[in-house]
């Protein structure tokens, strides 16, 4: 079964396009990304199977302009790699918010797609683009089935304990203002996958996963459930991130609100673009150009690095005590696959819960599935790569499959 999955943006489509035969290793053809979408001199780049890349400049009015783009780049003599879109099987697509209507992945129809609708409110970026992607392929592939995968889902297996705010109830009622959490396609997927590493069920185990990226969030997972997430109505709650504040006091923000005369759209875009480790650093939002200078010797990049490890550790340490201890301990995402000295200095000092951490090995390893804990730790700690868009079309496969 060969599989598109989609990921739309308000102004991008990045798409892969995969071979399930083998569900479990997947097999993929082709992958790209299309950008620019509505603005002028739009871009398409497509890499084959055997990292060849193309790239195209065109203008790029719209979504359906878009996957028709990919489609070409798909059915292209040069670079295709299928011969008939009668070859493509199932589309599935990345939907951030599915509010509180979905636990899991669901077949595309009319009434989820008024389900999509109704969340646009809490994703107002990003559930109309996934929406158009929708819209856009049932124009050109009517009779394909299609699947929408949530950011949310996962995490709806909340109790209200953790999902609501100190907030008046009232607006829970009438607004569904709530902590509904993000990244769940990954921290499913990767807490799988590190189980499976380590030789045990997930099901079985306390596992808490921390996706760490430009965008990062811890969650707590026990017996393959999520009881708890740090980012919350929105992803700006949690961790400290790239651009984003993390938690802070709700008082201050209005403070300096109040302070600097900034409106409502002001303050929302200095806590989600002007915070973060770039707001404390001065610098950079990449954690790259953060540890470049701290070689430097620059002391605020410094201080950033702390404030980003310091808070992973604290929600580590949060979430071991709500599930009454922890068995794993995940890495993930840009940051966690790649920055050993984030995973070092989150892990000094976790001796408590049980973590015995190689710090030899750490070290040296960068991008790879390994444990990274002595033989014997009684918490174990891992670092595996995440693979959403795996996710994706293996609960397409699984959804399609049962039609």
């Amino acid at each position: 079964m060969k599989i598109l999955v989609l990921n739309c943006g308000s102004s991008s489509i990045k798409y892969l396009f995969l071979d399930m035969s083998s569900p479990e290793n997947a097999d993929v053809l082709a992958k790209g990304i299309v950008e620019r979408i509505g603005i002028l001199n739009g871009e398409l780049t497509h890499k084959t199977q055997d990292n060849k890349k193309y790239t195209s400049t065109t203008d790029i009015p719209n979504h359906s302009k878009g996957i028709d783009l990919i489609f070409e780049s798909l059915l292209s003599k040069e670079h295709g790699v299928i011969d008939s879109l009668d070859e493509i099987a199932a589309v599935g697509h990345r939907v951030a918010h599915g509010g509180q209507y979905f636990k899991e992945s669901a077949l595309v129809t009319k009434q989820v797609k008024e389900r999509i609708e109704e969340c646009v409110e809490l994703a107002p970026l990003h559930n109309p683009a996934n929406l158009k992607g929708i819209t856009a392929m049932e124009k050109v592939l009517p009779n394909v089935p299609q699947v929408v995968a949530f950011d949310t889902s996962f995490h709806q297996t909340m109790e209200p304990k953790a999902f609501l705010y100190g907030l008046p109830y009232e607006y829970y009622d009438k607004y569904k203002v709530r902590r509904y959490g993000f990244h769940g396609t990954s921290h499913k997927f990767v807490a799988k996958k590190a189980c499976k590493l380590v030789g045990w069920d997930w099901k079985d185990k306390k596992v808490i996963s921390c996706h760490l990226g430009n965008g990062a969030s811890v969650a707590a997972i026990n017996c393959g459930e999520s009881v708890d997430t740090s980012m919350g109505f929105t992803p700006v709650e949690g961790l400290l991130m790239g651009t984003r504040a993390g938690n802070l006091d709700l008082g201050a923000l209005l403070f300096i609100a109040e302070k600097e005369d900034l409106t409502i759209q002001d303050t929302n875009n200095m806590i989600n673009k002007r915070s973060g480790v770039l707001g404390v650093s001065g610098i950079s939002s990449d954690m790259r150009d953060i540890e470049k200078a701290i070689e430097e010797g620059n002391e605020r990049a410094k201080i950033a690095f702390d404030m980003f490890n310091y808070r992973v550790k604290k929600f580590i340490g949060s979430y071991a005590a709500a599930m009454g201890g922890v068995d794993l301990i995940i890495f993930t995402g840009g940051i966690g696959e790649n920055g050993w000295d984030t995973r070092r200095e989150v892990c000094n000092g976790l001796e408590f819960l049980g973590v015995d951490f190689d710090v030899e090995l750490n070290d040296k390893k960068r991008g790879q599935d390994l444990e990274l804990t002595k033989p014997g730790s009684k918490t174990k700690v891992a670092v595996v790569t995440t693979n959403e868009e795996l996710v994706i079309a293996q609960d397409t496969q699984r959804i399609v499959s049962n039609l």
